[in-house]
């Protein structure tokens, strides 16, 4: 994301340094060495150096936060990967502050588990008080007693908050009030107020709010008990009373000394927390039935893992894979730890599931590699129709780039097959600052691809693609909240014609569905390179009473470059030089 002025182009890197916390350790299943196999691999282990375990007896836990910070703080591009955890009990006196590739999580089955007396914070002095490029940061399962009542969280995307219990009010813009242009907050409770301030977009899922201050473009709430009512255009709020299906994140707790990850269960129309009544809904596994990948392991060993029956646990830090990992087991999950960050060499696919029932995919970074790949994830084979209602694939915290770390290519980022797929959460980034940047240098021509019927998206942000960000093929589909920028860097409007029409939408529904429902959906445009260019419309579908939309917006920043129409031929052009929303409420 992007507000004016444009992003100012960073090329920071970070040193890298193995930073040794608490021992993070489970019982490992031994290895059964066999005639034919090569010898099985165990589960469980050590969570690795950068996996940082605290608990309320540890000393020097603020000199830590600190030392990390200052290397992460600039780290925009850079190496570094980190993860905090605070085993349950009290902590006094900290402000964990938060730079790039750095997550901080409480250890308990609830946020009221671990509780910090203090602040989690992250602001934007690094860069002037432009909170638009703080990327790459969360915050889960803690609750927070803010010293001034008070927490900061001022970030952009790719920065979730889930599981949090702020006992006070929540900030979500820098100090100064300077750009913001996030966000995302899932299954949290905010006791008192949720104060956007300047952030010009945000999505809200299944929480508890005290109120809510403001809003500038698009807030949208699904499932937000406490949430304002809806009143699109003015004010900007979008607001469903339930969510209509989800199912939250996987985590890592402690129970007793054994570590096991929690597998929170489907809930339908959901409204307010998971954690409300104390220990949430759902089941857990062990350590030991997972893989516990540290970088340098081959894609070959993470695969061997899936295939033993383990599931990944990917620790902090950066996997290049020569093969697709493959995910062909029902149920099987794929968690990440700190951003830990797959980059496919050789024009891979990082990751492929299987057509099977239950998948979860949570918590990492896919980065494109220098030889394009065709796709970067794909959920199922193409052409299947399986009813997976009962047991849906998640995708969670996923996030791709291409580029800004190097010259990455990737024709399609994330291909979604499997019918009944939920993508919770997800930043579809083709790099607009950083290195290896340009219209061809980064090439990536679409960024979701849905082929699957009946796939919900909620929190869906996706950037800079060279044509369409969206395309959706199956039926059924729904997004709540999307946030779009057309890429800034076409070269002039042949670059971006699309046969007769000026542009490619942000937002495109297939020409042959016939049912669909999006609400909330805002695509902006910054067109600096050719400011002259026209974009037709921001979003594009079939004009049939089953293909419905909610609360639209297209925006032209500061004029550079201008929309002719909302969706199709419907709603007003944006107006030369003032960033002004134009709004369709209803369509058609």
């Amino acid at each position: 994301m992007s507000s004016v002025p444009r992003r100012t182009v960073l090329g920071a890197a970070a040193a890298v340094s193995a930073l040794a916390g608490l021992p993070a350790t489970a019982s490992a299943a031994p290895a059964t060495p066999s005639a034919n196999k090569p010898l099985a691999l165990p589960g469980g282990g050590d969570l690795g150096p950068n996996v940082i375990v605290f608990d309320p007896s540890t000393a020097g836990i603020q000199a830590k936060l600190d030392q990390i910070f200052a290397q992460q703080e600039t780290a925009q591009f850079g190496t570094g990967r980190y993860a905090f955890f605070f085993k349950p009990g009290t902590y006094s006196g900290l402000n964990a502050q938060l730079g790039f590739y750095t997550s901080i999580a409480g250890l308990g089955l609830s946020p009221d588990d671990t509780t910090i007396n203090g602040d989690v914070t992250v602001d934007a002095g690094w860069f002037n008080g432009n909170a638009t490029q703080n990327f790459w940061r969360s915050a889960e399962n803690l609750a927070l007693v803010p010293v001034s009542g008070t927490n900061r969280w001022a970030v952009a995307q790719a920065a979730p908050f889930r599981r949090m219990h702020v006992r006070g009010s929540l900030n979500l813009a820098p100090n100064g009030y300077g750009w913001a242009s996030g966000g995302y907050i899932a299954d949290s409770r905010i006791d008192g107020q949720v104060q956007p301030y300047s952030q010009q977009q945000w999505y809200t899922r299944d929480s508890v709010i005290g109120s809510w201050l403001n809003g500038v473009w698009n807030m949208v709430f699904s499932g937000v008990q406490g949430a304002p009512a809806q009143g699109f255009p003015n004010p900007v709020y979008t607001t469903l009373a339930t969510t209509p299906v989800s199912r939250e994140k996987p985590f890592l707790y402690l129970n007793g000394t054994e570590y096991r990850v929690f597998l929170p269960e489907k809930r339908t129309n959901a409204s307010g927390v998971t954690w409300g009544n104390g220990t949430p809904r759902g089941t857990s596994l062990s350590l030991s039935q997972f893989y516990v990948a540290k970088p340098g392991v081959t894609a070959a060993t993470l695969n061997q893992a899936l295939t033993q029956g383990l599931h990944l646990l990917l620790t902090p830090g950066i996997y290049h894979l020569d093969q697709p990992i493959q995910v062909n087991r029902a149920n099987t999950v794929v968690l990440g730890l700190g951003y830990a960050t797959l980059v496919p060499d050789n024009g891979v696919t990082a990751l492929k599931t299987a057509d099977v029932d239950g998948v979860r995919l949570a918590g990492f970074l896919i980065d494109a590699g220098t030889v394009n790949s065709s796709t970067l994830l794909e959920v199922g084979p193409a052409g299947t129709t399986t009813d997976h209602s009962a047991n849906p694939t998640t995708v969670q915290d996923v996030f791709v780039r291409i580029g800004g770390a190097g010259a990455g290519k990737a024709t399609t980022s994330m291909v979604i097959n499997n019918r009944h797929t939920i993508v919770d959460h997800t930043w579809l980034w083709r790099a607009d600052h950083g290195t290896g940047i340009g219209w061809d240098t980064n090439r990536a021509d679409y960024g979701l691809v849905v082929n699957g019927a009946d796939v919900l998206t909620t929190g869906l942000f996706v950037e800079h693609f060279n044509k369409y960000d969206v395309q959706w093929n199956g039926e059924r589909g729904r997004t709540i909240f999307f946030q779009n920028e057309k890429a800034y860097d076409a070269p002039n409007q042949a670059a971006i014609q699309n046969g007769s029409i000026k542009g490619y939408a942000a937002y495109k529904v297939g020409d042959n569905v016939t049912v669909h429902e999006g609400w909330g959906l805002g695509s902006y445009c910054y067109y600096n390179v050719a400011p002259t260019i026209v974009q037709h419309n921001g979003f594009a579908a079939p004009n049939r009473s089953g293909v419905k939309f909610h609360d639209l917006l297209v925006v032209s920043l500061g004029g550079q470059g201008q929309y002719e129409h909302v969706i199709n031929e419907t709603g007003a052009a944006t107006s030369g030089t003032s960033t002004i929303p134009s709004t369709v409420v209803s369509y058609p």
